[in-house]
């Protein structure tokens, strides 16, 4: 049988006649006659009796009824769901973030985004690199919001925003203008993690330039820096973001060398990406940009 045979097998069985099931259908008697011929002559059986009372469903039909009955439940089901889908309800996005845009971005992002979306269920979770990577592959995370570098060959990275990190120091500081790598080891520079994404980018930088820092302690957590910074336990480089969560605590000056950062979204390349999806990745790409725009503008120097 058909689905428009099950259709119309169901509507007859409901109303107990021709003209009641093309009235529940929505459609003329000669159609519903017409469907109703063709399962039969398709089945090999009738399925009804035709009476003077109405239509009698026959034994091979009633035998029938109970799969055609679980069959239509399925369909109306799927029907209401694409409804909802439609609409937007019962939607889920996973996104996750590196630490540093879980506050500042994704949060006021995700505010936005529920303006828009009310009916989208949202989960957030905000990890390190390797972690978002693996949850992603894994089919635990829809993307991710994270620092630009290598990723894995069924990842697919879209390029957002690009800058520089910025110098952390002590809110009482006399500098107002760039400050070298020299002047940052030279003061108690607290150094990133080597093997973390902005830490590449420093630790090259000052290869190149031969330098070290006096300072042994090694942090991955860029807010944790700025902390330590805070706590008077040194001078810090983070990313623009981060630095700008501290700009009432602490001096926030450009880096006289370049220290570039990207930021990317990373989701899996063989994956199609619902409507929702697409939505929320738009509403966090416009609100990096005019977060981004309200940090430079804090710089004592601006940011070049």
């Amino acid at each position: 049988m058909r689905l428009r045979h099950i259709e119309v097998f169901q509507a007859i069985v409901q109303t107990g006649s021709i003209s009641g099931a093309a009235r529940l259908l929505n459609v003329s008697q000669p159609n519903v006659s017409r469907v109703l011929n063709h399962a039969e002559q398709q089945l090999g059986f009738a399925l009804f009796e035709r009476r003077a009372q109405g239509m009698v469903i026959t034994e091979e039909g009633r035998r029938l009824l109970p799969e055609v009955d679980e069959l239509y439940q399925r369909l109306q089901a799927i029907t209401q769901l694409a409804e909802q889908l439609r609409r937007g309800e019962g939607q889920r996005v996973r996104v996750g973030a590196a630490h540093a845009f879980g506050q500042s971005v994704l949060a006021p992002a995700l505010v936005a985004f529920r303006q828009q979306a009310a009916r989208v269920n949202v989960e957030l979770v905000t990890e390190h690199f390797s972690t978002l990577c693996s949850a992603i592959l894994d089919n635990q995370l829809d993307f991710a919001l994270v620092f630009g570098q290598q990723v894995d060959a069924d990842l697919l990275a879209e390029p957002l925003f690009q800058s520089s990190m910025v110098a952390l120091l002590p809110r009482d500081t006399a500098l107002r203008g760039p400050v070298t790598l020299e002047w940052l080891c030279g003061n108690n520079l607290l150094m990133m993690q080597q093997q973390d994404p902005l830490g590449r980018v420093l630790h090259r930088a000052l290869r190149d330039r031969q330098l070290h820092s006096a300072h042994s302690l090694s942090i991955k957590t860029y807010s944790v820096i700025a902390d330590m910074v805070l706590a008077g336990g040194g001078v810090g480089v983070v990313d623009l973001f981060t630095a700008c969560r501290y700009a009432d605590q602490l001096t926030l000056l450009p880096v006289a060398q370049p220290l570039p950062f990207e930021v990317m979204l990373i989701s899996r390349r063989d994956q199609p990406q619902s409507q929702s999806t697409l939505h929320l990745k738009q509403v966090i790409r416009s609100q990096l940009w005019a977060i981004a725009r309200q940090c430079e503008a804090q710089f004592v120097t601006p940011l070049i």
